[in-house]
Parts: structure tokens; C-alpha cells; sequence
């Protein structure tokens, strides 16, 4: 009898604040529009990419590309997607080639993309060469 009498109570203070919300409804805040992430990205004028005699040209692009797409605050898809649209001609050929290459083409993460960039265009004995001039340097 005295569990019921608890139900019952719970069940009115419920009623009555459903009542009073009726009443007074919450104030809604306004939902902030969508963020444009590409336009975000543009704005900082990411460089385009097709191909480079040295390669360090290519990591400076990577790097650059990737400095624009964190201050816009891309999401790991948004990254990929905006990254390659920056790519022309043979690295756009290597791109399409790569994306063919894999069993689910919207799946690349940023990180695949960045990687095999890498080993695509900047030859993995140049950056250990340039990583021991740099530890070298006094």
C-alpha cells in the first residue's frame, strides 16, 4: 500500500511539471548554422599539388594542406575529400589510381592518404637523410 502511494505521488509531481512545461515551454536557442568547412579551408589558400622535381616540395605541400584543413577543422573525411581536390595532373593521376586501388574508395582514411602521398612522393631514405642532417646541424 505504501509503494502504490509512492507511485501515485511521483505520478502528480510528473503531471504537474508536464503541465507547468506546457505552460511554459523551455526558450528554444536557435541552432547555429552549418559551418562551411570548405569555403574555411579555400579562405586560406591551400597550394596545389601535381608534381615536384625535389621532393621536400611535396612534404611542404602535405604540410601546408594539412595546417589548413586543422584550422578549419575538418573531420577525417572533409580531410581526404579537400585534400585531393588540391591534386592536378600526375598526382591527380596517382590519386584516381590509388582510390581504384582500394576495396572501398570512401573509406580512405586521412591518414592512408597522407601515408601513401608519402611513399608516392617523398622517398623514404630522402627524409632519414634529411632527418640526420638536421640532427647533425651544431
Amino acid at each position: 500500500m505504501q509503494t502504490q502511494t509512492q507511485l501515485m505521488q511521483q505520478m502528480a509531481q510528473i503531471m504537474a511539471m508536464m503541465q507547468q512545461n506546457q505552460q511554459n515551454p523551455p526558450v528554444q536557442q536557435p541552432l547555429a548554422p552549418a559551418r562551411d568547412r570548405r569555403s574555411e579551408f579555400l579562405r586560406g589558400h591551400p597550394p596545389k599539388f601535381s608534381h615536384a622535381s625535389n621532393p621536400l616540395e611535396a612534404e611542404d605541400w602535405l604540410k601546408s594542406v594539412e595546417r589548413q584543413l586543422d584550422i578549419a577543422q575538418c573531420d577525417d573525411r572533409e580531410k581526404v575529400l579537400y585534400a585531393s581536390g588540391q591534386l592536378e595532373g600526375a598526382a591527380l593521376d596517382w590519386w584516381d589510381a590509388y582510390q581504384y586501388a582500394q576495396p572501398d574508395r570512401n573509406r580512405i582514411t586521412w591518414r592512408q592518404f597522407r601515408d601513401s602521398f608519402r611513399s608516392h612522393h617523398v622517398p623514404e631514405g630522402l627524409m632519414t637523410l634529411k632527418k640526420q642532417e638536421f640532427l647533425a646541424l651544431k
